[in-house]
């Protein structure tokens, strides 16, 4: 709103708007208050550009033409000569400049351009000893890919069937305890986190879940809850399982969320 009185070379409006901004800043402690500064300073530095440039300073621009003028008077032309002469300055070598004007500017600049020259060798340097050679460290060939490839395959077929085959012991271990406890007392069922639960380990508590599970999906054994709604286990019969084996969605699975603070 205030654009053309700031602008003014008599006006001081920027610089007390400017101090005002930072007094108000050093109270800042919201995000959108911190944007509304930065906004500010953008537009602030935009009017000082402005006000800068309209600025009238007494200071000489380089005029490259005028430089070039004193630069030639000061190698001593002569244009009396140029004009009487006319084109025979230009066939001439020299020009209309004197023979020794460029040789009268490299005196004067001189002076400006002193430096210590570089050193050198002409014939490189005195001690002429022949570079240290370097040891040659020779490295172990590498197998070529080709084998690598051939038996990285066999390596990761052989630890995947050994981790099949652990876990199918381990399940199979698991419903011959299951069975043998039924077939000792066969009225009593098992309390499913009895089974499962190992009160020294979690990470074993979690596996045994997970190979029960494999137990229940093949239904040779299946879940119910109790007068107390928790589960208990049971093997299943050869006639159950022949049953559920007919029936269209007789086995489902679930996924137990189990804690450590749960398992405590």
């Amino acid at each position: 709103e205030n654009r053309e009185d700031m602008l003014s070379s008599r006006s001081n409006r920027l610089t007390e708007a400017l101090e005002e901004a930072n007094r108000l800043f050093s109270g800042v402690s919201r995000a959108r208050e911190a944007a509304l500064d930065a906004q500010f300073l953008v537009i602030a530095s935009n009017l000082g550009k402005e006000k800068a440039n309209e600025l009238q300073s007494e200071m000489t621009a380089f005029d490259s033409l005028a430089f070039a003028e004193d630069l030639l008077t000061f190698m001593g032309i002569n244009r009396i000569e140029v004009e009487e002469n006319d084109g025979d300055a230009e066939d001439d070598s020299g020009g209309y400049l004197p023979s020794n004007a460029w040789h009268k500017l490299g005196e004067e600049t001189e002076k400006y351009f002193r430096r210590a020259p570089s050193f050198h060798y002409m014939l490189g340097s005195f001690k002429s000893d022949p570079p240290v050679p370097k040891q040659r460290i020779e490295r172990q060939k590498k197998a070529s890919r080709g084998e690598e490839k051939r038996a990285m395959p066999a390596q990761l077929k052989k630890m995947e069937e050994s981790h099949q085959e652990a876990t199918e012991k381990e399940v199979e271990r698991i419903l011959g305890l299951l069975q043998t406890h039924f077939k000792n007392d066969s009225d009593t069922p098992i309390s499913f986190f009895d089974l499962v639960i190992d009160p020294n380990s979690f990470a074993r508590t979690v596996e045994n879940i997970f190979h029960v599970s494999f137990i229940i999906r093949d239904g040779f054994a299946r879940l119910k809850l109790d007068d107390d709604k928790l589960p208990v286990i049971e093997p299943s019969k050869g006639s159950e399982r022949r049953e559920d084996d007919r029936s269209a969605g007789a086995r489902n699975q679930v996924v137990i969320s189990l804690s450590h603070q749960e398992w405590q």
